[in-house]
């Protein structure tokens, strides 16, 4: 069996090759959580007078945000 060239034989589709488009993959899809009603932890930008808002009445704020969300969310026609 003979070596093949180091070189390819047809230098244009060589450098076709090496440059070849890449293939944008898709993007993950994101799964349920295994377990109905668990909190995920997440990072968002929110307003600072809205953060002065939930916040004034002390601890938890992140609570009352997330249950303002959740009234947001059920008052929402559904399609």
């Amino acid at each position: 069996m003979a070596t093949p060239p180091r070189r390819p034989t047809n230098p244009m589709a060589a450098a076709e090759a090496a440059f070849k488009p890449v293939k944008k993959l898709a993007p993950p899809i994101r799964e349920a959580s295994a377990a109905p009603n668990v909190r995920e932890l997440v990072s968002i930008r929110i307003d600072r007078a809205v953060l002065d808002h939930f916040q004034e009445d002390g601890p938890g704020w992140q609570d009352r945000i997330n249950d303002t969300l959740r009234r947001l969310v059920a008052a929402k026609p559904q399609d």
